[in-house]
């Protein structure tokens, strides 16, 4: 049941928007308030009086209404329940979200929640299988937004195919499961991202082609399944994840700090691309050409290897320790011997010469060694990743 949980729905600009009607009856039916939002393309579909009078409550819809900012401001409003639900998720509400935009009342609650968000697709099929959205979807899993559907049948424009709003009672038990405690509800997670830069001298550094990417959707897939996650993230490109704590750092040693100050954890994921080296003693001045043609010395120090610091930690290690190993030629068998002389539990093994574009790229495909030998895992979104290895994570936890 869900006696005394708070909603706050979003209803997109679409014909499936009369189904989130029944949607607030059946979400009121088990105990639960509902606060509804409707866009201004979800207003031409379903009435503010008719949502109001199944909600009970009144129903927000201005971004700039100054009395609802008076009495509620938008931040405030974002926060104040316990899940965020966006039915129906239109493909452009999707972009919105998927860009981070907020140049309405529904985008800036989403842009400003601290709270999980669940979105239940509708479009026409077509718009569906666009590959823009199909990028979107996957930008979304990977911040760590929750779905439900879409359902495959007959559109209202009589096509068939995927795109249909799932029912409401399918919502209503993807709404409990995500307020249900996730298997990994209790456990304290460390995920480390992207790349570290090392000053050279106040403009210049050393760094690597990472985004980030790849340890944000674990972020996010984690937090989904009930974690309590510590993201420590050096400065990546790729969007940061809902409901974790971020950690931003710049070098190696900085992380190394953070994730030193992070611990004890349950577990630990070293997804970032730390940088093997930085300078010895980076200059505090932009450094010069001077005009006779040779170049510079610069003389270099090895970074702490952090992964090989926590696995081999003779108290308080995380249980389970995963690190990464981005390898250009004989992937497996480097990556086999790095888990050997690290120390940690799981080696996530990965292609990144330029011709695979998994470097900064959105799929990737990784073999996960373990002691127990090599599984090789189908080239997949990054999202579809870190779906998995969270799932993985909360068996070896459980």
């Amino acid at each position: 049941m869900l006696t005394g949980r708070r909603i706050l729905l979003i209803i997109g600009g679409g014909i499936a928007a009369f189904k989130s009607l029944d949607l607030i009856r059946r979400l009121r039916e088990r105990g639960a308030a509902v606060t509804p939002v409707l866009t201004p393309a979800g207003a031409e579909f379903v009435t503010p009086l008719s949502a109001s009078a199944l909600a009970g409550t009144k129903v927000y819809r201005d971004l700039f209404d100054l009395t609802d900012e008076a009495e509620m401001g938008h931040i405030e409003l974002s926060r104040s329940a316990d899940l965020v639900v966006v039915a129906p998720a239109t493909a452009d509400l999707m972009a919105k979200m998927a860009a981070g935009l907020a140049n309405d009342l529904a985008s800036t609650l989403l842009l400003a929640t601290d709270k999980a968000v669940l979105a239940a697709p509708a479009m026409n099929v077509r718009m569906w299988e666009h590959a823009a959205t199909q990028r979107n979807v996957a930008t979304l899993r990977g911040d760590g937004i929750l779905f439900v559907g879409p359902d495959e049948g007959d559109m209202a424009c009589g096509e068939y195919g995927p795109g249909r709003m799932a029912e409401p009672l399918a919502i209503v038990a993807a709404i409990e499961a995500a307020l249900a405690a996730g298997p990994l509800a209790g456990r304290r997670v460390i995920v480390t991202s992207g790349p570290t830069h090392e000053p050279i001298d106040p403009v210049r550094y050393i760094a690597n082609r990472s985004s980030g990417a790849q340890g944000s959707a674990i972020a996010g897939a984690l937090a989904a399944l009930g974690a309590e996650v510590v993201f420590v993230t050096g400065p990546a490109s790729a969007p940061m994840p809902a409901g974790v704590q971020i950690v931003a750092v710049e070098t190696a040693r900085e992380m190394q700090a953070a994730v030193a100050s992070a611990l004890p954890a349950d577990a630990a994921v070293f997804a970032a691309a730390v940088a093997d080296w930085r300078m010895a003693a980076a200059s505090d001045h932009k450094i010069k050409k001077d005009g006779t043609g040779s170049l510079p010395v610069l003389e270099f120090a090895e970074n702490p290897d952090i992964l090989a610091g926590v696995s081999q930690m003779a108290e308080g290690r995380p249980v389970l320790v995963v690190g990464f190993a981005a390898e250009t030629d004989d992937v497996i068998a480097n990556a086999t011997a790095k888990r050997k002389r690290k120390g940690c539990d799981w080696i996530l093994a990965n292609d990144v010469s330029p011709v695979t574009g998994i470097m900064g790229g959105s799929e990737n495909a990784v073999t996960l060694i373990s002691e127990s030998g090599a599984e090789t895992w189908p080239r997949m979104s990054k999202a579809e990743v870190a779906t998995r290895l969270a799932a993985r994570i909360a068996e070896a936890l459980a």
